[in-house]
């Protein structure tokens, strides 16, 4: 991507953002418009009619008790309570006798003909029940009334026009309120999404530095806690990654190119020598016998090496690795019995120490046996001729250990630190330690168990740990574990 259209990716994700960030507090506010306000005129209605009614029901008690005392006659105590009523439910209060007809017995409100109250009036009269009726934002409610066998109608009038007022006033008061919110929602979206692109944006500079220039880039620094700041800290990992991908890769090809030139060269020296003896008449067999067989070395070099390169190039894919019982003492049987021959011809004897019982470890045969070979090489390397190197089998603590120790002359103090690493080279006159040993310890690893150097000033002892297998897969039974107790081989010493 080119950093142009990658600005303009950016410059287009703000807007975006922005308008997501107003949309959804738009949407939300509407939304509680359409819960809250629609439905607010009629629930104030239902509540002021409630609340009307329950004041009349609670005055009619003093209503009658007034009647029975004036006989249905108008006086000023009922006047009194008229008048309360008329101030407590800001309504028109009439009291009239049973067959409505003018003059009424009280009425605080003007002589008017309301056809709709005296319809109610009627209503209650006829039921002797409480009648409501609600028409036209006019709310009119009669109640019954008895005193001394009489019966009377306690009726008020109100309208609902304040409710109307109350209604448009909250719908006001909420339309400012959203104006405010999405002010404030557009000011804090335009703040959040600006120092969101800055942050990307600062990391699309990165990963553009990092494209042109390598890894070696400076990293990026962002020590926010939240998704943008997890990704530059993703993205300084990985960068430190490639950092150490490349280092590994030039360490490779400087080593790769080291340890291949010199079989190569040595291989061609040998063919050119081999090509001038056999265009001359006279070819000294014995001597074009030898220069095959360095040759044939040489190419046996080549040949391990490219092995090692493979074995290397699976275990970084991660290549899945089994996990089951292994007999160790078997293990080194057929590995030695590989190695007999190259022994014999440096003069080296291979011992493998039999436990008295069997020896199991849990991980994957090809591995175990890969690891035995690449320790038995390194040991026929370094193992002086008419010495032995041992092969020990043995259970130490929680684990299955497999020891190879030869009579060479050691490690130097300061390469048992390095020995295991890839492309490293030793001290002793820049000599390479070869791949070997760092993909053993890759493949113990591998399979939850380690190799060690366990060696002194003379000779080397590495030890193989790998988990011993469980109860469970009929191996490592108690008596089998006592009886594959450790044994130790001869010192370098002794020999």
């Amino acid at each position: 991507m080119s950093p142009e259209r990658g600005r303009r990716l950016l410059a287009g994700l703000r807007p975006r953002l922005l308008l997501a960030f107003v949309a959804t507090s738009a949407v939300t506010l509407g939304a509680a418009a359409l819960v809250l306000l629609s439905p607010l005129q009629e629930r104030l209605r239902q509540q002021s009619q409630q609340n009307l009614q329950a004041s009349v029901l609670t005055a009619r008690p003093g209503f009658e008790r007034e009647l029975r005392r004036t006989r249905g006659r108008s006086s000023l105590g009922l006047g009194d309570l008229a008048n309360d009523l008329q101030r407590q439910t800001n309504s028109r209060v009439v009291v009239t006798d049973d067959l409505p007809s003018e003059p009424r017995i009280f009425d605080t409100g003007n002589p008017d003909r309301d056809l709709q109250l005296l319809s109610t009036i009627i209503r209650t009269t006829i039921d002797r029940q409480v009648t409501v009726r609600t028409n036209a934002g006019v709310t009119r409610i009669a109640v019954p009334l008895q005193a001394r066998g009489e019966w009377y109608v306690l009726a008020v009038r109100r309208t609902t026009d304040d409710v109307a007022v109350v209604v448009s006033q909250v719908r006001e008061a909420f339309l400012t309120a959203a104006l405010i919110g999405l002010a404030v929602a557009l000011v804090l979206g335009l703040a959040l999404t600006g120092t969101l692109t800055r942050r990307l944006e600062r990391l699309r500079e990165v990963a553009l530095r990092i494209a042109e220039g390598g890894p070696s880039a400076p990293a990026p620094v962002d020590d926010s806690n939240d998704e943008v700041g997890d990704l530059a800290r993703t993205l300084a990992t990985m960068q430190e990654a490639l950092r150490r991908q490349e280092a590994a890769r030039r360490a490779f090809v400087a080593t790769a190119s080291h340890e291949l030139r010199t079989p190569l060269t040595s291989l061609g020296g040998m063919l050119e020598l081999l090509a001038e003896d056999l265009s001359d008449d006279h070819v000294e067999r014995a001597d074009a016998q030898r220069q095959l067989g360095l040759a044939q070395t040489e190419v046996a070099r080549l040949a391990g090496l490219a092995s090692d390169l493979l074995d290397l190039s699976r275990l970084d894919t991660e290549t899945p690795l089994r996990s089951e019982p292994v007999e160790l003492t078997e293990v080194c049987r057929a590995v030695s019995a590989e190695f007999d021959t190259r022994a014999r011809a440096v003069g080296v004897e291979l011992d493998v120490i039999t436990p008295p019982g069997p020896c199991w470890a849990r991980g994957d045969p090809g591995a175990v046996a890969r690891i035995v070979r690449i320790l038995l090489d390194n040991a026929l390397r370094h193992a002086p001729p008419r010495s032995t190197v041992w092969l020990s089998p043995a259970y130490h603590g929680t684990g299955a250990t497999l020891e190879v120790e030869d009579a060479g002359g050691g490690v130097a103090h300061d390469d048992r630190d390095r020995i295991f690493e890839r492309f490293e080279r030793g001290t002793d006159r820049g000599a390479g330690f070869g791949l070997g040993l760092a993909i053993g310890r890759e493949l113990a690893q591998r399979q939850l168990g380690r190799l060690e150097l366990q060696g002194g000033p003379r000779g080397a002892r590495f030890r193989l740990t790998l988990p011993i297998a469980l109860l469970a897969d009929g191996a490592a039974t108690p008596s089998e574990r006592q009886a594959a107790r450790p044994l130790r081989a001869p010192s370098a010493k002794q020999v």
